[in-house]
């Protein structure tokens, strides 16, 4: 099936480039692949892994192990902003 993975700010740095648009990668993954799955295939640090949403919904530290994706979900990730 496929989803969006759209990753922000420096996390772009781990879309492979010569498949990815900008900041989002069309993705083929299994059936029952969970969100951490997706996290883990990227390589991308937990720490660097803040801000997770599905279709624009959070999804929690504590869920994301358990959060199955299904076809079409757009998986969009942020790291920490500092600001003020």
């Amino acid at each position: 099936m496929k989803i969006t993975l759209k990753l922000f700010a420096s996390l772009t740095d781990y879309l492979p480039k010569d498949k990815s648009q900008g900041n989002e990668l069309a993705l083929e993954i299994a059936d029952s692949t969970r969100v951490a799955e997706v996290i883990a295939a990227f390589n991308l640090p937990d720490k660097l892994v803040h801000l997770v949403l599905v279709n624009g919904r959070y999804v929690a530290p504590e869920h994301r192990g358990s959060h199955l994706l299904v076809g079409g979900d757009a998986l969009a990730i942020w790291p920490p902003i500092a600001g003020g």
